[in-house]
């Protein structure tokens, strides 16, 4: 019981001094010097500590009690041998304008670095400390000429970082990946600061420039990663690849990073740059998994930039890829992008089930399962077959409980009812799904319960969110141009309803969809003039920025656009994306 109670005694007395520190800190930031000193000193009898001194010291030099402060610091000296205070004491001087004497404290800093180099990284702290830049560096610089075993690029390049200074920053951590490669992903965090999507940017000329001489002396790995990644940062994937093969070239381990770098291009719709990736996958690699990721993107690909009359050379390059791989579980996922070819890229839903519900007789594990019937639902709403459709996603929720894929069902459970004109319904479930542990399932589910919370007591019969709804089912079907024509139909009918910017913004997308940019443009022209405070505004600010960005090249207009999301929507989910382009736009030399 008595080691209870002293035990209970510690734990409070702790908590009340962290609470006192805390509050010496509060009274500091605030600007209550004099409740800060006093809360500091009586922290510091209780517990005489090198933190609560420093804290006294700087509390008051923030009064300007600087007599005070020397007289604190010259007997810290004297209790102790600790060379930053020689550093600490010049700084006050240089506080009360005596230069001089300052500058004496810190060269007798410097030559203890001299007498002792491990005083380095202490000297050169208390140097950053008071922004006393040029001084860090060179104790730095000295304790690493006087010991070789010591490494402060890292610390050195920050500091050049703050000084603007970023070559010398780029230099300086490349160095201490020569040392330390492990902090190679560490570097690219620290330079995506630095360099931007602008290849003639001075700060991305600078770091190619250091990379490609790095490479000329001693072509390690880490230097063909690093140039890899500017290039990749700079969107010249061609390059990126180039560097990604001689990567390759040396090891011969692993394409994954190849891989990765094809993803990053299909993603960015650079077709011709992501099939030069995959063929190259395609003849270096003999693992099948990879070989089939290879084929089924190229296909990808292929399909979604075909023409009708191309659909059945596709047919028979999947059935190719049958013939030499097989139709067993390992070929699940072919089997499954063969069946959604079949429904929405040729429109023969029939021979898609079928198709899959002979894959459903594999030895498939839970989830290649569920991916197969998720597939199966969404061939059945393709045929308007919902309550087939339904028993599917069911299903899946039922075997896989609080699994992704479940939720996935549950989300297609409440599109699916939203399509059959089931709002009550879709709701409900759209209510569960706001707090997926998938963000992206969460935001989906979100924006749909907007939709129909915001428009199903618009009229008691519902006409245009029906009416909605199936421009959204003929969407989901590839029809594009029938989706187009009856969103005109809730825009002429239902003028000054609820739903009229959706409708204008979905039908803004299913322009850009069918490459008619003009007509996407103006769409989303009409949402930011009449619904600038809706919850599409900043939606239609970034894609139609996006437009004028890569698609019809009036750059000016873009930055513009990028602009008003960055003053005027902080919170949304384009802000820090708008951020980065529109100083990319603007030319600033740091992102």
């Amino acid at each position: 019981m008595r080691r209870l109670l002293v035990l209970l005694f510690i734990c409070s007395y702790s908590l009340v001094f962290a609470q006192s520190e805390q509050l010496a800190d509060d009274y500091f930031k605030r600007g209550e010097f004099e409740k800060a000193l006093l809360t500091y000193q009586k922290l510091n009898e209780k517990k005489k500590s090198s933190k609560y001194i420093y804290k006294i010291i700087e509390t008051f030099q923030q009064l300007e009690r600087y007599d005070e402060a020397q007289a604190l610091i010259e007997q810290r000296m004297k209790e102790i041998n600790y060379p930053p205070l020689l550093v600490e004491l010049g700084y006050n001087y240089q506080l009360k304008d005596s230069i001089n004497l300052a500058n004496d404290y810190y060269n007798r800093a410097l030559l203890k670095v001299e007498e002792k180099p491990s005083y380095t990284y202490g000297i050169a702290k208390k140097f950053e400390d008071h922004s006393l830049l040029d001084l860090a560096l060179e104790t730095y610089k000295k304790g690493m000429e006087l010991n070789p075993d010591f490494n402060f690029n890292m610390q050195m390049a920050r500091i050049y970082g703050e000084q603007g200074n970023i070559e010398q920053l780029f230099a300086n951590y490349i160095n201490y990946i020569e040392v330390k490669p492990s902090f190679l992903n560490n570097a690219k965090r620290a330079f995506s600061d630095f360099v931007s999507e602008n290849k003639d940017n001075e700060n991305n000329l600078i770091l190619r420039k250091i990379l490609l001489k790095k490479l000329q002396a001693q072509p390690d790995p880490y230097w063909y990663d690093l140039l890899s990644w500017l290039y990749i940062q700079q969107k010249e994937y061609n390059k990126a690849f180039i560097q990604e093969k001689a990567l390759y070239r040396r090891s011969q381990e692993s394409l994954s990073r190849i891989l990765d770098l094809a993803l990053t291009t299909v993603k960015e719709k650079q077709n011709n740059i992501a099939n030069s990736i995959f063929e190259f996958v395609l003849d270096n690699s003999q693992d099948i998994e990879t070989r089939l990721t290879a084929h089924q993107y190229m296909l990808e690909i292929e399909i979604n930039n075909a023409e009708k009359k191309q659909m059945d050379d596709i047919d028979k390059k999947f059935n190719a890829l049958f013939d030499q791989y097989g139709k067993y579980e390992q070929t699940i996922a072919l089997q499954i992008a063969y069946g959604d070819f079949l429904a929405f890229y040729k429109h023969e839903p029939k021979m898609a089930s079928d198709f899959l519900k002979k894959s459903l007789d594999l030895q498939l594990s839970a989830f290649q399962e569920a991916t197969v019937k998720l597939k199966l639902g969404d061939i059945l709403v393709f045929q308007e077959r919902f309550n087939e459709a339904l028993i599917y996603y069911s299903q899946i929720q039922l075997n896989l409980k609080n699994s992704t894929i479940s939720q996935e069902a549950r989300f297609k459970v409440a599109k699916t009812s939203y399509y059959k004109g089931d709002f009550e319904w879709a709701e409900s479930q759209l209510k569960i799904l706001k707090s997926s542990t998938s963000q992206l399932i969460a935001n989906d589910a979100l924006e749909l319960k907007l939709l129909i919370s915001d428009n199903k007591d618009e009229d008691s019969l519902q006409t245009a969110l029906r009416l909605y709804s199936k421009a959204d089912l003929m969407s989901f079907q590839n029809k594009n141009e029938e989706a187009i024509f009856l969103l005109d139909k809730i825009l002429t009918e239902h003028k000054g309803e609820t739903i009229e910017d959706q409708a204008l913004f979905m039908q803004a997308k299913l322009y850009e969809k069918t490459n008619q940019i003009e007509k996407a443009v103006t769409s989303y022209e009409y949402i930011i003039a009449n619904y600038r405070d809706e919850i599409l505004a900043d939606d239609a600010h970034f894609y139609l920025a996006e437009l004028y960005q890569y698609q019809l090249n009036q750059p000016e207009k873009a930055k513009a656009l990028y602009e008003h999301i960055i003053f005027n929507h902080e919170d949304s989910i384009y802000f820090i994306e708008a951020r980065k382009r529109f100083r990319m736009l603007r030319g600033d030399a740091i992102n």
